[in-house]
């Protein structure tokens, strides 16, 4: 293990903004963490713990530590006759893994194909798309407490899963860094195919009895053709939370935008999809300087080249200021800014 100096983050987040971090080390086993937590205190330390780096945008240098985690590995742990559980190290790519359990027919994360980043993000973040979350088929997880260098493990109930939280950003942010994750995944799988756009695609392709493969292939072509690849131009994914509002304030909106979409919840919540009305406000393909809103995906913004990412958090509050003034709802970002 090996602390390097005055490193420049650019090939290590997806949005490619060039800043640089005082220390920067790779983690590749428990054990090396463990040693990071005790021997260097990493309590008492400025810290920022990385995987794929597609959910954070960095508007300056780091004057701390930044942790990449790289602890890889995945397999089924046990099973039984409905199903399987899979355990995945924190620094396994999310789509590989997602491939891995599609490829053995194993149910309940194909929806998820093709979301950016690593294993041990996904519980933080309850990651979700399509219909399906992280917390449909999270079992449990293992973490590392940062004061004491000891392994955790944290149940379902524990991490307090909500749209896009988990206990990890809430109260216990800072405290621990997950290392492994276990789902359980169904041999008999109930596919979903409620999002329009997954059935439009099978049906287009003629398919009427799809199988978890058929899902994801679906999942990968709708996103592959509104979500620009990070490699080629650099964003991370879906920068803002889809807001959920009251039923009362959506019919009132209703009333003034009778094409605004959204999708009831429990407890009187309607769920409104955040990429519509930034699009409502001309910000899809719109470019300011070296960023924008992307052409094909209003919720996406993008590095076009050489943007920093003050540019781009100063777009960010652009577009909540109008979503908000024509609106009247607050759009919060569902990427990290640092």
């Amino acid at each position: 293990m090996v602390i390097y100096q005055n490193i420049s983050l650019k090939p290590f987040n997806t949005f490619g903004i060039d800043v640089k971090a005082d220390q920067f080390v790779e983690v590749n086993t428990v054990e090396e963490l463990q040693v990071l937590c005790t021997t260097f205190n990493l309590a008492e330390r400025k810290k920022l713990i990385i995987g794929g780096g597609s959910n954070i945008l960095l508007t300056k240098d780091f004057d701390g530590m930044v942790i990449k985690m790289n602890l890889k590995g995945m397999d089924a742990i046990k099973e039984d006759h409905n199903f399987v559980w899979v355990k995945a190290m924190s620094g396994e790519n999310w789509h590989r893994f997602v491939q891995f359990c599609v490829d053995k027919n194993w149910g309940g994360v194909e929806n998820l194909s093709l979301i950016p980043g690593c294993i041990g993000a996904s519980p933080m973040q309850n990651i979700g798309a399509y219909g399906v979350e992280i917390k449909d088929t999270f079992e449990e997880l293992f973490a590392i407490e940062i004061e004491s260098g000891k392994l955790v493990k944290f149940n379902h109930a524990e991490c307090k899963f909500g749209y896009r939280e988990s206990i990890f950003k809430q109260e216990e942010k800072n405290k621990y860094i997950i290392v492994a994750v276990t789902f359980k995944l169904a041999k008999h799988a109930k596919l979903n195919t409620q999002y329009g756009a997954i059935q439009d695609t099978l049906t287009s392709k003629g398919i009427s009895n799809p199988s978890i493969k058929d899902i994801s292939e679906a999942v990968i072509e709708i996103r592959s053709s509104k979500l620009p690849d990070p490699k080629v131009l650099g964003n991370s994914g879906s920068f803002f939370k889809n807001p959920e509002i009251s039923n009362a304030q959506f019919q009132t909106l209703k009333a003034q935008f009778p094409q605004i979409p959204g999708y009831s919840l429990p407890n009187e919540i309607t769920k409104v999809p955040a990429g519509w009305l930034i699009e409502q406000c001309g910000w899809k393909g719109k470019r300011v300087g070296n960023t924008g809103a992307h052409k094909d995906q209003a919720l996406v913004l993008v590095n076009y080249g050489g943007a920093t990412g003050n540019e781009i958090y100063q777009l960010a509050l652009d577009i909540q200021a109008s979503v908000q003034e024509k609106f009247g709802i607050t759009i919060t970002p569902e990427v990290n800014v640092i």
